[in-house]
């Protein structure tokens, strides 16, 4: 993996943990040599994320929509950053610029970036894998849910191992860079679905 889009969120926790750990997170990548793809802005999990990368001399390419692009948000100190018109461009570009996507702590943007990932790997449209750092148990009830819904039968099973959870970066990683393509929706036959 050369780069990964990393999704976060563009907030400030109460809890220094959750920057803390953004930061870590992009020093421990740069220092991986593995590029951050992320959403271009210098506040919250994000600017911590790219903050750590650049500090560790890492690649940061940021890319960022128009609406959000004013100069109280976006980052100039990216490697690069990428002005795009809308949020959809900005995903598609996320996907075509990364190996692989991680994500850390978040909220409803962080979600929506998560599952069109997942979402675009059971179809087909990318065979890239996804991993989720459930640090602190942040994720915990997501994960849960998860199951549920591959319990109930509306993930396949052949798209049950699609999300990588761990609670370590070093070993998400690792589990990550071991990723092996499931068969996506595109290649099955009706009766398959």
């Amino acid at each position: 993996m050369k780069r990964l889009a990393v999704y976060c969120g563009s907030a400030s926790p109460a809890d220094g943990r959750y920057v803390a750990l953004a930061r870590d997170v992009g020093r421990a990548l740069a220092e991986r040599g593995i590029g951050v793809v992320y959403g271009g802005g210098r506040l919250g999990l994000m600017g911590a994320v790219a903050s750590g990368a650049l500090e560790a001399g890492g690649e940061v390419i940021g890319v960022i929509p128009e609406a959000l692009a004013g100069p109280e948000v976006a980052n100039a100190d990216c490697t690069e950053l990428r002005v795009v018109r809308s949020m959809h461009e900005r995903k598609q570009a996320f996907t075509d610029l990364s190996d692989g996507f991680l994500t850390i702590p978040g909220g409803v943007g962080t979600m929506d970036e998560l599952w069109e990932a997942v979402s675009w790997s059971q179809l087909g449209y990318h065979a890239k894998p996804i991993g989720l750092l459930n640090a602190f148990g942040f994720y915990d009830h997501l994960l849960a849910f998860n199951r549920h819904m591959i319990e109930v039968g509306f993930v396949r099973e052949a798209h049950a191992h699609i999300l990588i959870a761990e609670p370590d970066l070093e070993l998400l990683l690792e589990r990550m860079e071991r990723h092996v393509p499931h068969r996506p929706i595109f290649a099955m036959k009706a009766q398959d679905l």
